[in-house]
């Protein structure tokens, strides 16, 4: 897996880096934020932001003359491993790393989610012809997320695990997933002939590989959740978002512009997600994704309560949260959610 030691390599370097600029700068003044995405569709709304120099906008009105660092890392250890450091202020990843997060940081920093980035499923995708449903896997199989054991993709599979092994069983999996990017874990499933036979994808890569003829879904996470359910979350911890008010606040309102923008420009959306995440993909190709009506752009939250629920009923959160506005920041509030 030279690809993966790769990236492993280039990720620890760079959140050397990071840590080291977070310990210079871990108390800095109202006006700066550091944000980190990954890559996919499932960050447009923050394209959006990007391109359209939202929070400087909002911070204007604010009264204050933002300074937004943008980063982009792979998988959620590395996202809350920054945070942590004092690296980052904002971090981006699926809701059940968000929750674990929040769920070991009680009471000390106190990490809680500041907005959904929306709707949509992954898919869990196979070019061996035997695996047909989860039951299929075995040992000579292996399974590419961006975050092993921790990430969306594997507290997903985790909680289907458990449906149909039963709960002492959730982790049965873990020791045949592997630790490889969306876009490295696409290429191999596609190509064939790697010890890499199956990808819990999101979008745009599952859709890419879909188009392949070796390429099948076995499952979706809609499947497991029942419905429509939140992917990705942005989250901060307490002392971010109280020493910095007027921050997050333009923060939050550029985060609600984009959704709005994105859901009816959609259009223009997809060539906003080519422009920022350098995309080689057709344009039709992207628009077909932001059109689907599977996949909706909201901040509000969608059954996030769910993976809150079923984590704590497996063990991963030893705390018990009363509704979704247990682990999101007041702000949230204003919008519905579940």
């Amino acid at each position: 897996m030279a690809a993966s030691s790769n990236l492993y390599k280039s990720f620890t370097l760079l959140l050397a880096s990071l840590a080291a600029l977070g310990s210079a700068a871990s108390v800095h003044a109202e006006g700066t934020i550091r944000i980190a995405q990954q890559f996919g569709i499932g960050y447009l709304i923050l394209d959006v932001v990007q391109d359209q120099k939202l929070i400087e906008k909002y911070g204007r009105q604010e009264g204050v003359d933002i300074k937004v660092e943008w980063t982009s890392l792979s998988g959620a250890t590395g996202m809350n491993e920054a945070l942590l450091a004092g690296a980052l202020d904002v971090v981006s990843a699926g809701a059940p790393p968000a929750l674990v997060l929040w769920d070991r940081t009680r009471g000390r920093q106190n990490v809680k989610a500041i907005a959904s980035l929306g709707s949509m499923p992954n898919y869990l995708l196979s070019n061996n012809p035997k695996v047909r449903s989860i039951k299929d896997f075995s040992d000579k199989d292996r399974i590419a997320v961006p975050a092993a054991g921790v990430g969306f993709q594997s507290r997903t599979l985790q909680i289907e695990t458990a449906k149909v092994f039963g709960k002492d069983d959730f982790k049965r999996f873990d020791s045949i997933t592997v630790s490889l990017s969306h876009p490295d874990a696409t290429a191999a499933l596609i190509a064939g002939g790697s010890e890499i036979n199956a990808h819990f994808s999101s979008p745009p890569f599952q859709y890419q590989a879909l188009e392949h003829k070796n390429v099948h879904k076995v499952i979706s996470s809609y499947d497991i959740m029942g419905g429509p359910a939140t992917f990705n979350v942005l989250y901060t911890t307490q002392k971010f978002h109280d020493e910095n008010p007027k921050t997050y606040r333009a923060f939050y309102k550029a985060l609600v512009e984009a959704a709005g923008f994105v859901r009816n420009n959609k259009a223009k959306a997809a060539d906003t997600f080519i422009r920022v995440q350098k995309s080689k993909l057709a344009p039709e190709f992207v628009r077909k994704i932001v059109e689907d009506p599977e996949i909706n752009f909201t901040v509000s939250p969608e059954r996030t309560f769910v993976y809150a629920e079923q984590l704590h009923a497996l063990g991963v959160l030893k705390n018990r949260a009363g509704s979704w506005k247990d682990y999101f920041f007041e702000e949230a509030y204003a919008q519905p959610g579940s």
